[in-house]
């Protein structure tokens, strides 16, 4: 019997997958991206304040995340807005915003219970959309194709089927006995979370979230660094081509040696970016010694590449300066270009020109 896209999915198979996954193609993939995303949480590892670097990445991750939804946002709204403490936001801006505090708080939860359940899943949801509509109740939900508006997919519906196939996905995500490498279960758990479409709005956003806090459950890696959106972004069509591939001819192969390309380019990108943002505190740390000694701390250095932006108040809950201080200090830093002031409503900040020239390009 052939998949109709036009009709509810219902009996999308449980978990585990019932074909041969590990495959030749995928154990071969799977040594080169396992390498990667080792060595980029070794180095992780050792960086002197990890704060600076995930708080920096996982920014451009959640703008990236938002984008494959057309969320479009610039990186000057989006950290104008930071500045102004979100309160003129518009709305695309805060969509990346709550993308960003959904991840940290399904991180403190992973953290916390060393599980990634349902209730983890629906918490980071919560948060992305800034409600309680919870688990899809009404029918009616399809995928279609932006550009010709066909109907590529049509999930499961009914509560109960959609909370079965949930509790099946818990199951499997948090299974003792493992039949895979996380690595390979990584792109099962993507595939079934994204098939079975939980949730109105957001489940794209959430996935890529779970992609992450599964790598944190399984120790591959420590922080929430690894950066899936932009490689997801560079090949859309390919992503949800796979991905429909699975569906209709059972397709494991392609779809989990697409997913270990992402974290292999990934895992190397995140760390070539993480080598940058320290070489570049390098040489801000130099350059401030040189010229403008009277002023030069760790702590503000470290301040500086804490954000993008930096304001007044943050020298001053930093313990680095009064505000009055804070402001000279902040203009010196001007003079010398290493930050430019902008204007956010009453509020000034101040842009760390270096490290956002970085981001732009990345």
């Amino acid at each position: 019997m052939s998949f109709d896209p036009e009709k509810p999915y219902n009996d999308l198979p449980p978990l585990p997958p019932d074909a041969e996954i590990e495959t030749k193609a995928i154990l071969k993939k799977l040594v080169s991206a396992g390498q990667f995303l080792a060595e980029l949480k070794g180095y992780a590892e050792l960086l002197p304040n990890k704060a600076i670097i995930i708080n920096s990445i996982v920014l451009q991750e959640a703008k990236d995340s938002s984008e494959i939804e057309n969320i479009i946002t610039t990186h000057d709204e989006l950290y104008r807005a930071i500045a102004a403490d979100n309160a003129t936001a518009d709305q695309a801006v805060k969509e990346v915003l709550n993308y960003r505090s959904a991840l940290y708080n399904g991180f403190e939860l992973v953290k916390e219970h060393n599980l990634l359940t349902t209730n983890t899943i629906l918490a980071v949801q919560e948060e992305l959309e800034q409600n309680k509509a919870g688990i899809r109740k009404l029918p009616g939900t399809k995928l279609v194709n932006d550009k010709t508006g066909k109907v590529m997919y049509t999930p499961p519906e009914n509560e109960k089927t959609i909370r079965d196939l949930l509790a099946n996905l818990e199951a499997f995500i948090n299974m003792d006995a493992e039949a895979f490498h996380p690595l390979v279960k990584l792109a099962i758990i993507h595939y079934q979370f994204e098939s079975i479409h939980p949730f109105y709005d957001g489940n794209g956003r959430t996935g890529r979230i779970i992609n992450v806090l599964y790598l944190v459950m399984k120790g591959m890696l420590s922080e929430p660094l690894l950066y899936l959106s932009r490689y997801i972004i560079q090949r859309k069509a390919e992503y949800y081509g796979l991905l429909r591939k699975v569906t209709s001819e059972n397709a494991w192969e392609e779809w989990i040696c697409f997913m270990l390309s992402a974290v292999e380019k990934t895992a190397g990108d995140t760390l070539a970016l993480c080598k940058e943002i320290i070489a570049l505190m390098e040489n801000v740390r130099k350059a401030i010694q040189r010229e403008l000694p009277k002023i030069y701390s760790h702590e503000l250095v470290e301040t500086l590449f804490t954000n993008v932006y930096t304001k007044i108040d943050h020298l001053v809950e930093g313990g680095i300066a009064s505000r009055n201080v804070a402001s000279k200090y902040l203009k010196a830093l001007e003079s010398i270009g290493i930050l430019r002031s902008e204007k956010a409503g009453r509020s000034v900040f101040y842009i760390n020109t270096r490290l956002y020239d970085l981001f732009r390009t990345s």
